[in-house]
């Protein structure tokens, strides 16, 4: 899948996205490597902690499914600039793959892309375990 297209299936999840305190929206959409999309926004919580943001929201619909061949997620929050996935989101993500591909957005056209292993050096992850 092209990663424009998934970042505007990301920016189509963004619009279902409920931020009544922050009123930053975010999409997400993970793409499998069996095919499979999955989308995810942001949910705000009046007491803060519940929040759970719209990676997370997209990686446990897939991982819910039955889906754990995460191949990449597109991310897009503010029109103003480039968002990346926060601390808790990035931990989260490292439990599917390092090599996952994270592509940040502003909008269809201004991207970056990284692998996971680039946002979340020196991981502690499944392997940590062992």
């Amino acid at each position: 899948m092209e990663d424009k297209l998934l970042i505007k299936i990301a920016m189509e999840a963004r619009e279902k996205a409920y931020t009544p305190y922050s009123k930053f929206k975010v999409g997400a959409a993970v793409y499998t490597k069996s095919g499979k999309i999955f989308t995810g926004c942001n949910i705000e919580s009046a007491s803060y902690t519940p929040t759970i943001c719209a990676e997370r929201v997209a990686i446990s619909k897939c991982i819910s499914e039955g889906y754990y061949d995460i191949e990449k997620i597109a991310i897009i929050g503010s029109e103003k600039d480039i968002s990346h996935p926060c601390g808790v989101c990035r931990q989260f993500m490292v439990e599917f793959g390092k090599d996952m591909k994270v592509i940040c957005a502003k909008n269809i056209d201004t991207y970056k892309v990284y692998t996971l292993a680039e946002l979340l050096p020196n991981s502690f992850g499944p392997e940590s375990l062992i």
